[in-house]
């Protein structure tokens, strides 16, 4: 009997501890579905960690415009940093919209659908001239986010007779203002900028998309997601590059702190940015998009949800020292391989999540964000 009564008080332990993770299992983006919003177009704006296919039509070459660069979901390369499908198509999934078709595309350009990916692997919140005045080189895109920015413009001069038609438009779309900004960090701290020198930088990059979301709204948006940054500590090529014998540089985790410390700053800051925006805009709806825990309830939960506790800074696609990642030998470069299973890993090429890690990270931010679009059922 006590055997009995051990077994049972386990069981609902773990049955609770399961309830706690519902919003990062697979059928809540079913449960909390966005279709309740009735979103007949969402319009992407940000960098690798959502771009569907611009840059690849910017830099054919690229390592992304070919296997194993989706190899999972698509069996081809699309021009998505990942093994598969992205958070923003699996936010598309729920809205009941198909996938965003990137703004570079020929084929679908004049094609109005369901919205637009502006999104360009690389992008930077600061405008395109504003790096070279900080002696920070950016050397992967030009396309910046108010280059973006002006994509979008010309697509809805294309799409809309005149404002009114515009603000009629896109009064039941969802416009996703990032993830963006981490570039802005990565560029300056792989070139030899300070953590302190870096978090100077922040300002201009917040305002960057302060004056993004204005813009946005100024066309009609009505609804508006403005995504923060990962935990950069976390992934294998902060890991690698930025790696320490100081024991203390390091949390539980065996994260960086220094560097997931700029990453909160940066959120903290964009959460406030996002109060003065709500404020200059009662009638939208601004919603932060808390992409740093979305990423760490994965991460802290990873034995659940069937990532390899082992591998879990390691990249799927890559070589090289103890994070399997090197910059000189990169995924999708000749000779450099690919793990077995890329849904037990986290990191897919060492700067990337994996089509896994997106999926329960999309999960996680729909239930999160769904009460504060305020969609009327």
């Amino acid at each position: 009997m006590a055997n009995t009564k051990a077994v049972f008080s386990s069981l609902i332990t773990l049955s609770a501890f399961f309830l706690l993770l519902l919003p990062q299992c697979i059928d809540c983006i079913h449960a909390h579905s966005l279709e309740v919003c009735k979103f007949d177009a969402i319009y992407q704006f940000g960098d690798s960690i959502s771009d569907t296919g611009n840059w690849i039509r910017e830099n054919p070459d690229s390592p992304v415009s070919r296997l194993p660069y989706g190899q999972t979901f698509f069996k081809n390369a699309t021009g998505r940093c990942s093994n598969g499908l992205l958070m923003i198509d699996y936010i598309a999934q729920a809205a009941g919209i198909p996938f965003l078709p990137p703004y570079l595309d020929q084929d679908t350009l004049n094609f109005c659908g369901h919205g637009k990916n502006f999104a360009v692997a690389g992008s930077t919140a600061s405008p395109k001239n504003l790096p070279a005045k900080t002696n920070i080189s950016i050397s992967v895109t030009r396309s910046s986010l108010n280059v973006q920015l002006d994509w979008m413009s010309t697509y809805m001069n294309r799409i809309c007779h005149n404002a009114d038609d515009c603000a009629e438009k896109l009064k039941t779309a969802l416009f996703m203002v990032g993830e963006i900004g981490g570039n802005d960090y990565n560029f300056a701290l792989f070139q030899g900028k300070t953590v302190e020198e870096v978090r100077d930088m922040v300002p201009e990059v917040l305002q960057a998309i302060k004056d993004a979301v204005t813009r946005v709204i100024s066309y009609g948006a009505a609804r508006v997601v403005v995504p923060g940054n990962f935990p950069i500590g976390c992934f294998p090529i902060y890991l690698t590059t930025f790696n320490t014998n100081n024991s203390a540089a390091y949390d539980e985790f065996h994260c960086l702190k220094g560097l997931n410390n700029l990453s909160i700053y940066h959120n903290d800051q964009l959460k406030e940015a996002i109060e003065d925006l709500r404020k200059e805009n009662p009638k939208v709806i601004i919603v932060y998009g808390d992409y740093y825990n979305a990423f760490e309830s994965v991460y802290h939960h990873a034995s659940f949800l069937g990532f390899d506790t082992a591998s879990l800074q390691k990249s799927c696609c890559g070589v090289g020292g103890d994070y399997d990642f090197s910059m000189t030998q990169k995924c999708g470069d000749p000779g450099v391989p690919v793990c077995r299973n890329p849904h037990e890993r986290i990191s897919w090429d060492g700067i990337h999540p994996t089509q896994k890690a997106y999926q329960y990270m999309a999960n996680w931010l729909i239930h999160d964000i769904l009460p504060e679009l305020h969609c009327k059922v």
